[in-house]
């Protein structure tokens, strides 16, 4: 039998809210105050990405060398200069606030499934909770939680497992490449919506330009293009 949709996983940052500029521009900060400029592909790079992985970029990109103490040291300037911005509020992408509230008025399971520390991940949780009335997510799964950060399929995994749902029933709303190759790893069917950078086709994939217009029905038939392509 056809799986019918039983849970949502949201990737956050550049999918549901309007964060990821806060990391970019961040990072554009420490790369002017180590002496230099990154590049826009570089920062294409670090989308979705752990800070470790990031910071790496960055530094290769500079043509700079770090200790691994400076590297932990820029990690975490990046981060508080993101938490200052996220203080301030944060902006919901174009139809993610309606599809969330959709999935919950349906009754479908859901969680949040993000590469942000959970100390960051707090602050938009709070916004969006305000925002809504209450947390629309049934389960949270951050960065440093995980046993490996995607695009292993860990994150995702984990969140199914804490949903008791099948991960062949589960659609994972994502923006970034590697977010993208972590949904399909671990078995789920994606809906990408690609922002910062490309995300080029693949099984199980369905692609769209935004959130806007996207309902219930919508996410099932992704569900349902992947199982009809399997078949």
């Amino acid at each position: 039998m056809p799986n019918e949709l039983a849970a949502v996983l949201f990737d956050m940052d550049g999918t549901l809210v309007q964060t990821e500029e806060y990391w970019g521009e961040a990072m554009f900060e420490l790369a002017a105050s180590l002496g230099g400029r990154m590049s826009p592909e570089a920062r294409a790079r670090t989308v979705g990405t752990s800070m470790r992985r990031s910071m790496q970029v960055l530094h290769a990109d500079l043509g700079v060398v770090r200790s691994e103490e400076q590297l932990q040291a820029d990690a975490r300037w990046v981060e508080e200069r993101v938490a200052e911005r996220m203080g301030s509020g944060v902006t919901w992408q174009p139809g993610a606030r309606e599809l969330v509230a959709a999935v919950r008025a349906a009754g479908v399971r859901t969680a949040l499934v993000t590469t942000t520390p959970r100390r960051l991940a707090d602050i938009v949780l709070g916004s969006i909770a305000a925002d809504l009335g209450g947390s629309p997510f049934d389960v949270t799964v951050c960065g440093d939680e995980v046993s490996a950060r995607k695009p292993d399929p860990a994150p995702y995994l984990q969140a199914a497992a804490a949903l008791d749902v099948a991960p062949s029933a589960c659609v994972v709303v994502e923006d970034s490449l590697v977010g993208v190759t972590s949904g399909l790893a671990a078995g789920m069917a994606v809906l990408g919506v690609p922002a910062m950078q490309p995300v080029p086709p693949a099984p199980g994939l369905t692609l769209v330009e935004t959130l806007a217009g996207t309902g219930v029905g919508e996410l099932a038939g992704v569900l349902a293009a992947r199982e009809a392509a399997s078949c």
